[in-house]
């Protein structure tokens, strides 16, 4: 918000490359988190190297299959210093003011479920059920047990009305259905510190889709080689995980801010 602060100097951004500033306005009511329900993008990607009907197909493939749902390396701030900070804190044990204390439990969630995820991409079973998998109806945050991976609830998947579902880790694991997850601890860097300290202190365990289907999602190949993509991703999703399984791309900067080289 910008209670108390001086209004920025929107005109400033005509000079960055591409960025021309058309109408500036006030919404009457604060725009809280979580109440939009998807984000809109419209990227343009540059110097592509590759062979063009093999990125034509693995666009069409993502189209129709999605995208682990990943917390993309924003949440971890630059060079990874959030989570530096949060991990820096838990093991410190001292008092942190409510700001950063949320952050920092947001921060050590989303590097859980990154890493529980990625454990089941990594044995291709991250668009598949295993009795006792949770799972979340598409476009809510309904989730339910799967007592076993009959047909009907495969086929659902495949259709994309519902996701497998990975816990952000909390209080109220104990007898939950994330104590399947527990084993997977063992493999990520401090998993099982985090956890428990996310079951002292942190917020009730939740659930995050562990796929993501782009909305409207669209691709032209432009005249001067570069690639334009358009799609909607829904509230909490990324851009950048998205464009991770499309491309090699690093973090640069220009001017202090960061940008994304892609190739």
């Amino acid at each position: 918000g910008l209670a108390g602060r001086e209004e920025p100097d929107w005109a400033a951004l005509d000079d960055w490359p591409g960025v021309r500033v058309l109408e500036v306005a006030r919404h009457r009511r604060k725009l809280r988190r979580g109440v939009h329900k998807r984000n809109r993008f419209t990227l343009v990607l540059r110097e592509l190297v590759g062979e063009r009907e093999q990125m034509a197909s693995r666009l069409a493939q993502i189209r129709a299959a999605g995208v682990p749902n990943y917390f993309g390396e924003q949440r971890f701030g630059r060079d990874g210093r959030n989570l530096e900070q949060a991990l820096a804190w838990l093991r410190s044990g001292r008092k942190v003011s409510r700001n950063r204390r949320s952050l920092g439990l947001s921060v050590l969630r989303s590097h859980l479920f990154n890493y529980l995820l990625g454990q089941r991409v990594s044995n291709d079973s991250w668009c598949r059920l295993r009795p006792g998998d949770t799972c979340m109806l598409h476009g809510t945050h309904s989730v339910f047990v799967t007592e076993e991976a009959d047909e009907p609830t495969a086929a659902r998947l495949v259709e994309g009305d519902l996701h497998l579902a990975a816990p952000l880790w909390g209080k109220g694991v104990d007898g939950s259905a994330a104590e399947p997850w527990r084993e997977a601890l063992a493999t990520v860097p401090d998993g099982e510190e985090i956890a428990n300290f996310l079951e002292a202190r942190g917020p009730d365990l939740s659930w995050r889709a562990a796929r993501v289907l782009p909305d409207d999602f669209c691709w032209q190949f432009c005249d001067d080689g570069s690639l334009q993509l358009e799609f909607a991703l829904g509230a909490g999703s990324f851009a950048t995980a998205l464009l991770a399984e499309f491309v090699h791309y690093k973090e640069g900067r220009v001017e202090g801010e960061a940008v994304s080289e892609h190739g």
